[in-house]
């Protein structure tokens, strides 16, 4: 096999320095850039510029890859037990009686599915630039993960839409509020994706830590299910990143086959090794989960409803003689309002949110305030108002959702049909199936794509035409989806 070609392992390009941003908003900046439909032309530019900032950073981080690739099967096998040991330890502490680790109310588990999205909704972007090496068999396990994270074209595999539903079905959907340094990873994967050719050594690093299965990633996803919410996103991502045929085996396996290739393998590993350390910066799961405060999320959202709730209350609507337009008026004044609203026996700490009569508010045959507040909302509020109560013992009274199995099975007698589906998931499921008005300009969408590949005069022709609707912008589209199915057949 010949040497790869030497613009894709040369040294990350200098990028002359310019004003900036400060990190926090830059990165936030170049997420939404690269998250367009349509990615303006000089952003390549700015994604190897961010790159090459944030190597400078992640430089002194610690790096626990072996000094040389022989090493990496020896590492990984360890690795894995050690997860596996330390798992079955946290399991037998949860039946001995031991509280939850991570999650000490439903809100929290949410709190973290919010903070956490920036990332998880770019899920695999980092690899997008492979699949412009399709045709060359030293990439196919990069190619294979990416495709693999996109679902192979299938909405209930495809990894993005799968976060998006579990957003969508416990209303944490909003969260472009958050503060820059939870974009970073989504930041740097999508850089990744669209300066990859330049940074190939480093973003093979990246991908070895990320797909390397984590204990965080297993107890997760053990009590989303216990607190009522489908752990499916985080399992699938369990079975999938496996040390023996998943994506951690197949990271390692790409790197020692393109460490075959490398015209200079030390100085390429030395890159390799650099890229690995990207995963350590920003926002994680165990900061998000240690950053939780109950009653500061809650002032949080309340302040949030003041901007547009500040001036829609008559002056009948009082609470410690002054009314809510006067309390609302002032962020600085929400958790003075919350502490009336216990004093004047609106909210009773303690006992079930039904209790309330604030509550009443929100849920009920008059609840005048119906709609303002979303579930994710409204969990907060709830846990905040039964707080004392879930502190006592770390339980939750909502009911466990069914095991993976579980739910397969049950769902087993119906796959002979198609499901019936509504609105956007429709289309994406079917989306010849008679759809009619607002859709039907995705429709032609997808017939105009499929006419494409069809008239395109070259295997390689078709596949870069499905690749621009594989990107990470536009692959849990319907287009991007049949273009994944599409791509998939092609390549054999």
């Amino acid at each position: 096999m010949s040497t790869i070609q030497n613009t894709a392992f040369a040294a990350p390009p200098v990028i002359a320095a310019r004003p900036c941003a400060p990190a926090t908003t830059s990165c936030r900046a170049l997420y939404d850039t690269l998250s367009q439909a349509e990615v303006p032309a000089s952003a390549s530019a700015d994604a190897q510029a961010y790159l090459v900032g944030q190597l400078a950073r992640a430089a002194a981080q610690p790096c626990d890859l072996p000094d040389s690739p022989a090493g990496l099967d020896a590492w990984i096998a360890p690795r894995n037990a050690a997860i596996g040991a330390q798992y079955q330890q946290y399991l037998a502490g949860r039946r001995d009686g031991a509280a939850r680790r991570f999650f000490t109310s439903k809100a929290h588990a949410l709190y973290f599915l919010r903070c956490v999205a920036p990332t998880k909704l770019v899920d695999g972007a980092w690899l997008y630039g492979a699949l412009l090496r399709w045709q060359e068999i030293d990439f196919r396990p990069l190619v294979k993960t990416y495709v693999e994270e996109l679902g192979d074209g299938l909405p209930d595999k495809n990894h993005v839409v799968l976060y998006q539903r579990l957003l969508d079905n416990h209303g944490c959907a909003e969260w472009g509020d958050l503060d820059g340094a939870h974009f970073t990873q989504g930041a740097l994967q999508l850089a990744l994706a669209h300066a990859g050719e330049s940074f190939l050594p480093e973003m093979i690093g990246y991908n070895l830590g990320y797909e390397q299965l984590p204990l965080h990633l297993l107890i997760t996803a053990y009590e989303l299910n216990e607190l009522g919410i489908d752990p499916y996103y985080f399992t699938l991502h369990i079975t999938v990143d496996n040390g023996s045929t998943g994506h951690a085996r197949d990271a390692v396996d790409a790197l020692q086959r393109l460490m075959a290739r490398a015209a200079e393998p030390a100085a390429f590993y030395r890159r390799v090794r650099e890229g690995y350390k990207l995963n350590e910066l920003g926002e994680n799961t165990n900061s998000v989960i240690a950053s939780f405060d109950l009653e500061e999320e809650l002032v949080r959202i309340l302040a949030a409803k003041a901007v547009t709730g500040q001036n829609m209350h008559s002056d009948y609507c009082r609470v410690a003689g002054k009314t809510i337009n006067a309390w609302l008026a002032d962020p600085e004044q929400i958790a003075g309002l919350l502490r009336a609203f216990e004093s004047t026996g609106w909210i009773k700490r303690g006992a079930a949110p039904g209790e309330s009569r604030f509550w009443g508010l929100l849920q009920g045959d008059h609840a005048e305030m119906f709609g303002v507040f979303s579930s994710y909302e409204q969990q907060v509020l709830a846990d905040w108002i039964a707080f004392p109560a879930h502190a006592a013992d770390g339980a939750s009274a909502a009911p466990r959702v069914a095991s993976f199995r579980a739910r397969q099975r049950a769902l087993a007698p119906a796959r002979s049909a198609p499901p019936k589906a509504h609105g956007a998931r429709a289309l994406i499921r079917y989306p010849y199936a008679g759809q009619a008005g607002e859709h039907e300009a995705e429709n032609d969408q997808l017939r105009r794509l499929e006419q494409a590949v069809a008239l395109a005069p070259s295997t390689s022709a078709a596949m870069k035409l499905l690749v621009a609707h594989m990107a990470p912008s536009r692959h849990h589209t319907a287009t991007g989806l049949m273009a994944t199915r599409m791509f998939v057949r092609l390549l054999g």
